[in-house]
Formats: structure tokens, C-alpha cells, sequence
């Protein structure tokens, strides 16, 4: 039972890794330890910025990406995962390299949204600035309207929320990341969220389900129903 090898592709940030990890231990049925999944995880911080990367042309994270993935190659894992919603732009680049599958957290929303959320026409999405800008949600959710907070409170509340002197990067997960995400949810709610998308994996270490008034939906919970259900050797 719970053979298979999962591997973690981390360290965007370091937190959201570590949170991922604990939710696939915490979902997993077991009775003792020998029947938890065995995981590895290389939570490499020193890939480069991917919002950076791009929006302004700062140094790119593939080599740093795929280093990493191959370095879960070499472990044997049977599939893996990128807990970092940003690095997906670079999702084929990276899964090129290798020659397990690496699950992509997109597919695996837009597949639950439609399955638990089929009547939801308009949905909110927190997230870095990059994602947004790269336009991956409405790629995946074509089937609603996609919407995004003003571009004063993606700056003012998100982006400061995650990478301000007080923000989740920098370790604080109080009240004032919290108030600034809740804001920005309200925000999208009043302009029509039927449900809001945790796009940022950082945003789910403080953003929870009962600081919002519509469902929300965390992308790593997601994620983390998928690899444990995943099998070898039936794809993706």
C-alpha cells in the first residue's frame, strides 16, 4: 500500500513547500508509519525569482527548476509536483527534462472546480502579479469568468501581503498579511467572486476558508488529493 515514490519540486518559498508535505501526510489513511507515502523533497531557495523572471526580464529559473527535478529523478521518485503556482509557466520546460510526470496544479483546480463548482460563472483569483500577468487561470478556466483584484490592491493588499516587510515571505503569517488577503477577498466578492482561488501558494498559510464569506479553494489541498490518488503508469 502506498508504494509509489512522491517527489516535491520546493523551496518556492520554503513555507508553502512544507505545508504541501504536511497535507499529504495529514490526507493520507494510514495506521502507522510504514504506510505513509515515502516523499523527497529538495527545497531549493535559490531558484530565482519567478515573478521577476516574468514581468521584468530578471534572471530566468529553468536551469535552477530543472536541476531540481532531475535531482528527484536521480531518488526514483514516480511522479512529483511544483508547490509554487508561479513556476508553471515553466511547467514544459521542466517536464522535458525528466521522465516522470509532474502533476500540473492547474489541471488538477480546473478539474475540481468542475466537478464540485459545475454552475459557478465567475471566479476570483489572489495571486502573485506574474500569474496573473501570465494568464494561466483563464487559460484552464475558459468555462468561467475569470476575474482579478484592481491593480491598486494587487499591489497594495496581494503583492504586500506576500513580499512586504510584513508579509508571508518574510515569515509573518499574522493578522496583517491576513487583513490585507481578507480585504482583497471582499474585493472580488463584491465584484461577483462565486468563489475564490488561493492562486499563491503562500496565500493559503494564512488565508483560510472560514476568513471568507464564498468557498475558496487551496490549490495544494487539491494537489495533495492528487498525488495520493495517483498511480503509476495510468498518466496523469
Amino acid at each position: 500500500m502506498n508504494d509509489k515514490i512522491i517527489g516535491i519540486i520546493g523551496g518556492m518559498g520554503p513555507e508553502a513547500t512544507a505545508d504541501l508535505f504536511m497535507k499529504i501526510i495529514q490526507k493520507t489513511k494510514v495506521e502507522k508509519d510504514q504506510d505513509h507515502f515515502r516523499i523527497i523533497i529538495d527545497n531549493n531557495p535559490k531558484i530565482p525569482d519567478r515573478t521577476k523572471a516574468i514581468l521584468y526580464g530578471g534572471e530566468s529559473p529553468v536551469e535552477e527548476l530543472i536541476k531540481t527535478a532531475k535531482n528527484l529523478e536521480k531518488a526514483g521518485v514516480d511522479v512529483a509536483c511544483i508547490p509554487c503556482m508561479t513556476s508553471h509557466y515553466f511547467i514544459q520546460e521542466i517536464q522535458k527534462s525528466v521522465s516522470y510526470p509532474i502533476i500540473n496544479a492547474f489541471e488538477v483546480v480546473r478539474k475540481h472546480i468542475i466537478k464540485h463548482y459545475p454552475n459557478v460563472k465567475k471566479i476570483g483569483v489572489l495571486a502573485t502579479t506574474g500569474t496573473v500577468k501570465m494568464g494561466m487561470y483563464e487559460k484552464y478556466l475558459e468555462f468561467a469568468k475569470v476575474i482579478y483584484p484592481s491593480s491598486t490592491i494587487q499591489e497594495e493588499k496581494v503583492m504586500e501581503a506576500i513580499y512586504g516587510e510584513k508579509g508571508i515571505k518574510r515569515g509573518v503569517k499574522n493578522e496583517i498579511p491576513l487583513n490585507l488577503l481578507r480585504d482583497a477577498a471582499k474585493h472580488l466578492i463584491s465584484q461577483g467572486a462565486e468563489l475564490i482561488i488561493l492562486g499563491c501558494t503562500e496565500i493559503g498559510l494564512v488565508l483560510k476558508q472560514e476568513h471568507v464569506e464564498v468557498p475558496v479553494i487551496d490549490p495544494m489541498d487539491v494537489l495533495a488529493d492528487e498525488l495520493i490518488k495517483y498511480h503509476p503508469g495510468e498518466g496523469e
